[in-house]
């Protein structure tokens, strides 16, 4: 059963997934805090997958969780992504500690460095506030410090998945200038493994039970 699973991973396809999988960086990361719209989740999923993020944390302590955004849709980057949810703020930053050095907000305040001033060549993870009241109080107090994108309009504020693609190819920019895309960074078992879940999810595909 399994072998028909996988009978459509031509050696194309293999490499296409491997070729990905090289330039994945596991040491840069995106939280979504409280984020009602699940369209505004997909975007910002798809713009991760686009500059190599994999691994996405979801903290939903003050909404209820979400069920889904889009995750089974062929157009969907969440099925590429590895997905953390939290309930609890404090779970939520513990496991980013062990990962990441540096934890930014995006936030207007005095103390806030502006988003070309940030070293994102070390372990880093950016956290996005909800539509509504940005990101909270709460979760300031926990992260590193505070960043804003530069503007100059009379509007001073952009869609969150807006203002993370802003920030995520800042990201790739500097990513890139150091070479990080042409290193081999996720370790060989992580690899070996979202390498079989992409060969499963793109078999399903074919097999017309995606979306």
């Amino acid at each position: 059963m399994q072998l028909n699973r996988h009978s459509g991973m031509t050696p194309e396809r293999r490499e296409k997934l491997t070729g990905v999988l090289s330039r994945r960086q596991p040491d840069l990361t995106v939280v979504l805090e409280n984020v009602f719209d699940p369209h505004n989740i997909s975007a910002v999923m798809r713009t991760c997958d686009a500059v190599g993020v994999q691994e996405v944390y979801i903290l939903n302590n003050r909404i209820p969780r979400h069920k889904k955004w889009g995750a089974r849709s062929s157009s969907s980057a969440a099925k590429w992504l590895t997905v953390h949810q939290f309930d609890d703020a404090a779970d939520c930053f513990a496991a980013l500690r062990k990962r990441y050095t540096k934890i930014l907000t995006t936030h207007l305040s005095s103390d806030a460095v502006g988003l070309y001033e940030i070293d994102m060549t070390e372990p880093i993870a950016l956290v996005f506030g909800n539509e509504h009241s940005g990101v909270s109080e709460d979760i300031r107090a926990l992260a590193d410090g505070n960043f804003i994108i530069p503007q100059v309009g009379i509007i001073r504020s952009l869609n969150i998945s807006v203002a993370c693609a802003v920030t995520l190819y800042e990201a790739f920019r500097q990513k890139s200038a150091a070479g990080h895309y042409d290193r081999q960074d996720l370790d060989h078992a992580m690899k070996k493994g979202l390498l079989e879940q992409w060969e499963l999810k793109m078999a399903e595909g074919d097999n017309g039970t995606d979306g």
